[in-house]
């Protein structure tokens, strides 16, 4: 990983049913102690509707070339406890090395 780790995660992946037959997310962990770096950025935006501006918070995230990380798994920052939805993943080619994996999250609660 070439950028600065800041914490390990656990990637969690699926569902299962609760005593309702609702849908609800697996705590099962699917891999541990993946190194990564996360880190939150801010904004500010006008809401023309509001007249108002907002501060939209997003989250950002650096994992190994190798993670076996997909889109919709939940990430669970070993070191804080915060979960995180994984909603996209990029990774740029290079034909002379493979690069860090980036992914945008969303926390959630």
């Amino acid at each position: 990983m070439r950028a600065r780790a800041t914490t390990t995660v656990t990637i969690v992946r699926g569902e299962d049913t609760n005593a309702y037959n609702d849908s609800v997310s697996s705590s099962a962990a699917v891999h541990t102690g993946i190194i990564a770096a996360i880190a939150e950025t801010s904004r500010r935006v006008f809401l023309p509707a509001e007249q108002a501006y907002r501060v939209i918070r997003t989250y950002a995230g650096t994992l190994p070339p190798n993670a076996p990380i997909q889109k919709l798994d939940r990430l669970r920052d070993e070191r804080t406890g915060v979960t995180y939805l994984v909603t996209e993943i990029h990774q740029a080619d290079n034909p002379a090395i493979t690069l860090d994996i980036s992914v945008e999250l969303s926390r959630t609660t």
